[in-house]
């Protein structure tokens, strides 16, 4: 089991969907050390799941585990405020 669960949802395949991706890639191999399990959910492709987490702006990125639950919105670009904003 990961130590970290990060799902992050995004909204088709436009660019700013793709940065966010490779972002959350790198977040979790160069930063988390690999313990993390990333979880990428297209809203237009899977809407009931962005409705049940009420996602309003894509991309946002939820961290499931570990405890506190925490959100950041946006491409996740700036490593350290993400960092940060989900109390890693």
């Amino acid at each position: 089991m990961a130590e970290f669960v990060l799902t992050l949802y995004v909204a088709g395949t436009t660019a700013i969907s793709a940065r966010a991706i490779a972002n959350l890639h790198h977040l979790c191999q160069e930063e988390l050390g690999g313990q993390c399990e990333p979880v990428v959910i297209d809203v237009l492709a899977r809407p009931r799941l962005a409705r049940a987490e009420r996602i309003l702006a894509t991309p946002t990125l939820i961290k499931s585990r570990p405890l506190p639950r925490r959100r950041i919105i946006g491409d996740l670009s700036d490593t350290e405020k993400v960092l940060r904003g989900l109390a890693l």
